[in-house]
């Protein structure tokens, strides 16, 4: 019988898109409060992969990913989510954008072995967590590369990003060598 282990502290991720680069500061200012300030922060990506938010967020998005400073419990990956909801409706109700949907969030986390990201959206492939949330493994580390699911969303497929997820992997493995006391 296996022994039961707490998970180790996991890099937390936001991914944030937007038309609005105000929508976007907006969005940092409220996660560095909640969860401490951003690490790394990846370029502003066009995303062109998809259409399907256009009607609620208009055109021209970016999407930017930023990763925290401090590791954290992905345990707490469905309380991420729903204040990252919470921050979705909150910019939303104050109308001071055209769209009904100004800034979508997608908090997740990165291990040395995978890219995690939360969702409320039930898929054959997404494991029920709490309170109307589910994981999805989006991305797998293996080979000394990121590689994709055949559910991967298309623009996490880019090699781009794959650059940037692998700057969060070293950050994290830095982490968890200096708790070790190795460095």
């Amino acid at each position: 019988m296996g022994q039961a282990r707490p998970h180790r502290p996991v890099l937390r991720l936001l991914a944030a898109f937007s038309r609005h680069p105000a929508a976007l500061d907006w969005s940092r200012r409220q996660a560095e409060t909640a969860w401490g300030p951003v690490r790394l922060q990846s370029p502003f990506f066009p995303f062109t992969e998809s259409r399907y938010y256009e009607p609620t967020m208009g055109t021209d998005l970016v999407k930017v990913f930023w990763a925290f400073e401090r590791l954290a419990d992905p345990a707490e990956l469905p309380r991420w989510k729903l204040l990252a909801n919470q921050w979705e409706e909150e910019l939303a109700v104050q109308q001071v954008f055209p769209e009904i949907r100004p800034v979508n969030l997608d908090p997740g986390y990165i291990t040395e072995a995978k890219l995690v990201l939360a969702t409320t959206k039930d898929r054959d492939h997404r494991i029920y967590l709490s309170d109307g949330i589910y994981a999805e493994c989006t991305l797998y580390y293996h080979a000394g590369r990121w590689c994709t699911r055949p559910w991967t969303y298309p623009d996490y497929a880019r090699p781009e990003y794959h650059q940037f997820f692998e700057q969060c992997r070293r950050y994290l493995r830095e982490c968890q060598r200096k708790a070790a006391g190795d460095g």
